[in-house]
């Protein structure tokens, strides 16, 4: 098994991909239990469906008790540390073997990180916050696809600058030619990772069990932005401030939202603004040597 880092494979019980299956698991075994008639033309039994929540609500996913962070894998904080002061020549992949970067701690991209994204209630807060320092210093981004995740899950732990210089790096991959190589085709999946940074990183956007959540955040560095979303086919437009957000339904029936955990009911043509609470107390976190990303100004 192996997850979304490329520089680890041949690996038990990922902790991404466990949380996917789990979550699939229980999805499928609610909709069967929901739609019955549809679930027996299907033929799939109540036993198969029982099956299903079992596996879910056994799911194993590992943590070391130690370090007090998860894993990626079975096993990944008891690799080895990879020298990033003496092996620094980037692209890790075009100057080192496989063979030695599978057995080694070093990440190519957000891969844990990831799983706290998609699956934040598989987590606590101060999980979140120990993982993510432990993954930012052994995270090379040796792929256009980290930084936009990173940038997500920075401003969720209050990096709020630090998730500003992560959206420039993925907004800007291809219109600054960051890695040198926009001439031979443009990283489409990066910038799609520019609008995820900014919306469910300084917008807050998450899809849980409670329904749409928002919990936008602003750096310094930025004044504002919007965006649309669309909720059970109500469009909402989202204005986020330094001091407070702005929610409107645009159209359709009454949403239910929450906003930094607050509830909120959205009428249609209603503009509705929230204070934005502080960011959480930081400590610094730190990159490998010569991968920390650099301020980039989103005009």
């Amino acid at each position: 098994m192996t997850g979304p880092d490329e520089y680890s494979a041949i690996a038990d019980n990922n902790v991404y991909t466990n949380l996917m299956a789990q979550q699939n698991l229980r999805a499928a075994a609610e909709v069967a239990r929901k739609f019955p008639v549809r679930a027996k033309e299907l033929e799939v039994s109540a036993l198969e469906i029982a099956g299903w929540a079992d596996a879910a609500a056994t799911m194993y996913v590992p943590y070391d008790e130690k370090l007090g962070v998860h894993p990626q894998s079975d096993g990944f904080t008891g690799h080895q540390p990879w020298d990033f002061e003496k092996n620094d020549c980037y692209p890790l992949l075009l100057h080192y073997p496989y063979f030695d970067l599978y057995r080694k701690a070093v990440v190519k991209q957000a891969d844990l990180v990831l799983a706290m994204q998609h699956r934040p209630d598989a987590f606590t807060d101060d999980e979140k916050t120990r993982n993510f320092a432990y993954y930012e210093a052994i995270t090379v981004r040796d792929s256009s696809l980290s930084a936009g995740t990173q940038a997500v899950l920075a401003v969720e732990v209050g990096q709020v600058e630090l998730a500003y210089a992560y959206v420039g790096e993925a907004a800007l991959m291809d219109i600054d030619d960051l890695e040198h190589n926009t001439a031979d085709g443009l990283h489409i999946a990066a910038l799609a990772s520019g609008w995820t940074a900014l919306v469910a990183g300084f917008g807050g956007l998450r899809v849980t069990d409670d329904g749409v959540c928002f919990a936008p955040r602003l750096p310094p560095g930025l004044d504002g932005f919007a965006f649309r979303v669309c909720i059970r086919e109500t469009p909402i437009r989202v204005e986020v401030g330094a001091e407070s957000a702005t929610y409107t339904a645009l159209d359709g029936d009454q949403i239910t939202i929450r906003h930094h955990g607050t509830v909120q009911d959205l009428l249609p043509d209603t503009p509705v603004s929230l204070p934005i609470p502080p960011a959480p107390p930081t400590r610094p976190v730190h990159q490998p040597a010569g991968r920390s990303p650099q301020p980039r100004h989103l005009r």
